[in-house]
């Protein structure tokens, strides 16, 4: 088994027809992922931000991607059942990176951070997190 690359998944599932190398990619791209791969966190981490932050994908899109590449069965996703809890939190408003820490952090007493808007939205899920002070 091979593991993949942000740009791997991108080029599967972003058809980008003004780009040249995405179109000469997404083929070799497609073959990639016709086998078994796997997937870490930090590339699934990147490639929400890729999605969101480059093409300008809307979160319903992002998510529906997302639970797509899930679906494989030939995909293997590190700490698949983390990352899907994960985006049951992305899907109920949190940004991808914090719902990553937050079931990254399951294990720990509580998420300490300065950010009160993550930390109003995590309450609001009935997850813990601090603010210190």
């Amino acid at each position: 088994m091979k593991a993949v690359d942000t740009n791997i998944l991108a080029r599967f599932f972003i058809d980008d027809p003004d780009d040249a190398e995405s179109a000469r990619q997404r083929p070799l791209a497609v073959g990639v992922m016709e086998k078994p791969v796997f997937v870490p966190v930090t590339v699934l981490l990147e490639f929400e931000w890729v999605m969101r932050g480059f093409y300008r994908l809307e979160r319903a899109d992002i998510l529906r991607i997302m639970q797509t590449l899930g679906g494989f069965s030939h995909v293997v996703l590190e700490d698949r059942a983390l990352v899907q809890q994960a985006l049951d939190h992305y899907a109920a408003g949190l940004d991808f990176a914090d719902a990553l820490h937050l079931t990254r952090s399951g294990h720990c007493q509580a998420l300490v951070t300065f950010d009160v808007r993550f930390a109003k939205k995590a309450k609001g899920l009935g997850v813990v997190v601090e603010i210190p002070g």
